[in-house]
């Protein structure tokens, strides 16, 4: 490949990119998919464009959502004329893969984000998005969406959900 076609491809590459922090998650639009690292890779090939992207759960409804809103978004690019979206679950994602600047983000939205470094055994202490109470207790273990609890703060009284640790 000439030095001036690479340039090409790395420049559209990182256009790419930059149109997928637009993207935000359809069931928490506070955030993008890039910040929640779903997305794994990004390649050009031409005029077409390949994403890899890692769901946060295998079952998640909103995988053809998120193929739609990612490939409306990316044919903007100058340049790009197709997109090819394939959910990869290799590897799996974790929680961890969240933005540090994401995890405020949620909170912000009323959501809990997940600790970081949960390892199998560990507790999962919650502590309320509105007040940072520790003092909360889990309502529901399943919440509007498979990858989120239901949990009751004690000391503000508010309800809110919490996005589950995956490790």
């Amino acid at each position: 490949m000439a030095q001036e076609e690479m340039q090409l491809h790395e420049g559209l590459e990182a256009t790419c990119w930059e149109l997928l922090q637009q993207v935000t998650d359809p069931e928490i639009p506070v955030i993008s998919m890039v910040e929640m690292g779903m997305i794994h890779k990004v390649r050009v090939d031409g005029d077409v464009v390949h994403v890899e992207v890692l769901p946060t759960f295998v079952g998640c409804p909103a995988l053809e959502i998120m193929k739609k809103n990612i490939t409306e978004k990316l044919v903007e690019a100058e340049g790009i004329n197709q997109v090819q979206v394939v959910f990869v679950y290799d590897p799996a994602w974790t929680s961890d893969r969240i933005a540090l600047d994401a995890r405020d983000k949620l909170k912000g939205f009323g959501i809990a984000p997940p600790p970081l470094d949960f390892k199998a055994g560990d507790t999962w202490e919650v502590a309320c998005p509105y007040c940072d109470s520790p003092y909360t207790q889990m309502e529901n273990l399943f919440g509007p969406a498979a990858c989120r609890s239901i949990l009751y703060c004690r000391h503000c009284k508010n309800p809110f959900e919490a996005l589950k640790p995956i490790y």
